[in-house]
């Protein structure tokens, strides 16, 4: 047995002899990833050119270079940006292919400081903010008079959005051949706002003046005629829509905003019909900053001052008004109200 295994151990290779010596040669490196320090410094992209986004379409934008709607591209988001928000209205700089073929795709690398935005929720308990628009001069509120039936409550959040964004609400009233427009427009008389008629049977004209050469969004829930307001607007705008909306993905239109040229100049932004406008978001103080005239008259009000009125506030300044401003502060506490009546269902 102690033979056999000796031959055997002996017919076994010494280990030492499969070793084999190694040298620096044999050895590679691989650098660590902290051995190349990272930097903070970003491109300047000086040769970056300005647009407008008009379409948003998942994680794909579609820009107008210099505002001009013969020369769209496609862009996406770059790195640096990381998920900074950008939206129909932006302006950006863009880089890289900004010759809009099919199939190429340049890059937004900033976003400019927004002059207006407008925002909602989805309801008043809803902490997260949609913007709808950025740095749109105008906001058309489209209401039919009649199937469906006016939504006072809607359009008073619409114009809450509105005033606190920045943005000058004007009132278009369709199916103005099934009811009268006096009785709902003198509801916001005392606002000063423009009031237009949009109906089929009506001119478009005073719409089309008001909207030229200016960046408007409109605004308004299924069946009250804003997309047969978009089409006498914007010729051809369905295909239109197409073109801008879909960056190449083919998604259908009606889901997102989108910003078409008008034939005048300026810009028309269809925005989805929504279903409801909440303003979680703002709060009274907000609404009477949008009036710097009742805002000055405010600061005569007791602290805590909800400016609601009696019963609630006796004592709130605002009754004090007389005339024109007093009518008014009435309107814009009608507002005030509508923040606190949950009545956002279009």
């Amino acid at each position: 047995m102690d033979d056999d295994a000796g031959g055997e151990l002996l017919s076994t290779p010494r280990r030492s002899s499969l070793r084999r010596d190694w040298d620096e040669s044999d050895v590679r490196v691989r650098p660590g990833k902290s051995t190349r320090p990272r930097t903070k410094t970003r491109p300047d992209h000086l040769d970056a050119q300005r647009a407008m986004v008009i379409s948003k379409d998942r994680g794909r934008w579609g820009c107008a270079i210099d505002g001009d709607p013969n020369r769209r591209v496609v862009a996406m988001r770059a790195r640096e940006l990381g998920r900074t928000p950008v939206v129909v209205g932006d302006y950006v700089d863009v880089v890289g292919d900004l010759s809009g073929k099919p199939d190429t795709l340049a890059r937004i690398v900033r976003v400019h400081e927004r002059s207006t935005v407008l925002r909602r929720t989805a309801d008043d308990t809803d902490p997260f903010e949609r913007i709808v628009v950025a740095n749109a001069a105008q906001l058309l509120i489209v209401v039919a008079l009649a199937d469906p039936p006016p939504r006072t409550g809607f359009v008073e959040r619409a114009l809450v959005a509105a005033y606190v964004g920045g943005v000058t609400p004007v009132l278009c009233l369709t199916k103005s051949d099934l009811a009268d427009p006096e009785e709902f427009a003198s509801a916001f008389a005392d606002l000063d706002i423009d009031v237009v008629l949009g109906g089929q049977a009506d001119d478009v004209g005073p719409v089309t003046e008001l909207l030229n050469g200016k960046v408007t969004a409109m605004l308004g829930h299924s069946g009250v005629g804003k997309s047969t307001m978009v089409n006498r607007l914007v010729p051809d705008a369905f295909r239109a829509i197409g073109v801008v909306s879909g960056v190449g993905k083919g998604r259908h239109t009606s889901t997102q905003s989108v910003a078409l040229p008008l034939p005048g100049g300026g810009w028309v932004v269809d925005t989805p019909g929504v279903r409801s406008f909440g303003l979680a978001h703002i709060s009274p103080g907000d609404v009477l900053g949008a009036f710097s005239d009742l805002d000055e008259a405010a600061k005569n009000c007791p602290r805590g001052c909800t400016h609601l009125g009696p019963p609630a506030d006796p004592e709130c300044a605002l009754d004090q008004l007389e005339g024109h401003p007093y009518r008014r502060a009435m309107a814009v506490r009608h507002l005030l109200a509508a923040l606190t009546t949950n009545d956002h269902w279009a």
